[in-house]
């Protein structure tokens, strides 16, 4: 991923409204990532509760949407990250929705998906050993891909209105 700035970051999101903007907290790591090392940039926001951020390149450019957390628990003993395909304890994966760019998103349309609850996936699909007994562990860099691909198809996903892009 090419290193981002501040502005850079704050200008990639397609969902944000500028309030949202205003209060958007960088992460508390952010002049340390290692941009040469990250497929994606994802984070809880924190001082939001239930908020956090991924950011992906599409078409060459930083695209970022704003996620909301589900609030509840689930009553199952686990859960699969829906980027990052890995089995975690229920409690660790949870709901987000993305409300669509443009008038879609002004008409109440969202989007939403299971990811890890911190939203960590670019680090977990980097770890050696299976998270769980009966988890299939795949190539890492086959992990990595996927999780890449996912995630900015997701982000795509909320670029999609009325079967165009905007």
């Amino acid at each position: 991923m090419r290193p981002l700035t501040e502005g850079d970051v704050r200008a990639s999101f397609v969902n944000a409204a500028d309030d949202e903007l205003r209060i958007l907290a960088l992460p508390s790591d952010f002049v340390l990532v290692d941009w040469d090392h990250l497929d994606f940039l994802a984070w809880r926001d924190p001082r939001t509760r239930g908020r956090g951020y991924v950011i992906v390149e599409v078409d060459g450019r930083a695209t970022g949407v704003v996620l909301r957390a589900a609030e509840g628990t689930s009553s199952a003993r686990s859960a699969l990250c829906n980027l990052c395909h890995t089995m975690q304890p229920a409690d660790q994966v949870s709901l987000f929705t993305a409300r669509k760019s443009g008038a879609a998103g002004a008409h109440g349309d969202s989007i939403g998906t299971y990811i890890c609850s911190d939203l960590s996936c670019h680090e977990t699909v980097r770890l050696a050993a299976p998270l769980a007994p009966n988890e299939v562990r795949a190539s890492v860099d086959r992990k990595i891909d996927g999780t890449r691909r996912r995630t900015e198809s997701f982000v795509e996903s909320v670029l999609v209105t009325a079967g165009s892009r905007i």
